[in-house]
């Protein structure tokens, strides 16, 4: 974030000598964007942070993509991936992966136990809590999240997910709860978007949120221990791929650090929706932004005013970019009669013109509240299709809008 934090113990002037009581030097670690020429914050370690024990390839699974051909629109429904019950499932191995492109991967995951140590090498992750509660534990102190928390993480930085479900961190996920977690896996860095921000970073006046609505990492921890494996997906021979590594110290060894890049959470029920005497177009829901993608929210919200307004979007063709709906709470109204529920994902592909299923158009007019919770991925080159999308496309979707079928 481009706002400047500091936490715990750090020395008056950076790049100088930071001892411990008993006069031993702590790591100083630049973390930082685009080389030494964006946003960056500066960690002290009790330890070498490079030190490197042991390490292995971790084997990602599934990770391939098949292009959608032939071009249809599509409906995915994530909640039959985890319909099992088959306890020890983590946010981070356990997540099954849904779409993806160049740019971005959209994963899915429902976690009952904690996970490995992980580090996202090849970009930002925006986690969106769709139901549960969880702590995500980092480098840089931790974070409570629940249902409607969006999470981002900047890259390369360390952290763990510990589920309600097993809050002694033993694995056995003993406790009550899962948490339900759909993972927006950037190949670039997320925020806010441009227009929202001033020159120097401040969130402007017609920004749907502010600073306040963040939330910030409540540490360091300062943890001491050894041997410690941290999980690393990252480039490699044909894709993303795995790499564990085992350290000699733990990665949450900091005592202090500050900067502006750092984890922080912002719930969907703090975004302020812009609406007007006529239906607003998706810019108006914008929430982050990441290189060829953007990322929107539907929220609960009043709707147009005009005496002739219809409420429900008009149909549209994405000549420029995929559409992918997560819809996540409420009652979408565009979407009745095509078996759009919770957890559904709706696919909808440049070149193919989608809109209101059939009859929404009139059921809405008049309507003056839309009771409704989405979130929306625009991606600006074609999304293929993963493992989980293949599994749960109920290949009827294409055919929701025929009126006499």
């Amino acid at each position: 974030m481009p706002y400047y934090h500091r936490a715990g113990a750090v020395p008056p002037k950076r790049h100088t000598q930071h001892r411990d009581p008993d006069g031993n030097l702590y790591y100083e670690e630049l973390m930082g964007e685009e080389g030494f020429s964006s946003d960056s914050s500066l960690l002290y370690h009790r330890h070498i942070p490079s030190a490197v024990r042991e390490f292995r390839v971790w084997d990602l699974g599934d990770q391939s993509l098949t292009p959608n051909h032939p071009l249809v629109p599509r409906h995915l429904s994530t909640h039959k991936l985890f319909t099992d019950a088959r306890p020890g499932v983590d946010a981070v191995t356990g997540r099954r992966l849904l779409l993806g492109n160049e740019d971005v991967r959209l994963a899915y995951v429902v976690a009952d136990t904690v996970s490995p140590y992980y580090r996202n090498a090849i970009g930002d992750e925006c986690l969106y809590v769709e139901d549960g509660r969880a702590r995500v534990e980092t480098v840089f102190g931790d974070l409570e999240v629940g249902g409607g928390d969006y999470v981002i993480v900047p890259r390369a930085t360390t952290y763990r997910i510990v589920p309600d479900g097993d809050r002694d961190g033993d694995g056995d996920g003993d406790g009550d709860g899962d948490v339900r977690i759909y993972a927006i896996e950037a190949n670039s860095h997320v925020g806010p978007a441009r227009r929202y921000l001033s020159k120097h970073g401040q969130l402007l006046e017609h920004a749907p949120y502010c600073e306040r609505d963040f939330r910030l990492p409540e540490g360091p921890k300062s943890v001491e221990g050894e041997n410690a494996e941290v999980y690393i997906k990252h480039r490699g021979p044909g894709g993303v791929v795995g790499t564990v590594h085992t350290l000699p110290n733990h990665p949450f060894d900091v005592v202090g650090w500050d900067g502006c890049l750092y984890p922080y959470v912002f719930n969907i029920r703090d975004f302020e929706p812009l609406t007007g005497r006529v239906h607003q177009p998706p810019p108006a829901h914008q929430v982050f932004e990441g290189h060829n993608f953007v990322i929107c929210n539907f929220v609960p919200r009043k709707v147009d005013y005009h005496p002739l307004s219809v409420p429900v979007p008009y149909y549209h063709s994405n000549v420029d970019s995929d559409e992918v709906m997560f819809y996540c709470g409420g009652d979408y109204e565009a979407r009745k009669g095509s078996g759009i529920g919770q957890g559904s994902i709706s696919l909808h592909p440049g070149g193919h013109p989608h809109g209101p299923q059939p009859g929404a158009m009139e059921r809405s007019i008049g309507a003056e509240f839309f009771d409704e919770l989405a979130v929306m991925v625009d991606t600006f080159r074609p999304l293929q299709l993963g493992e989980a999308a293949r599994a749960t496309d109920d290949g009827t979707y294409v055919y929701s809008w025929e009126q006499n079928r």
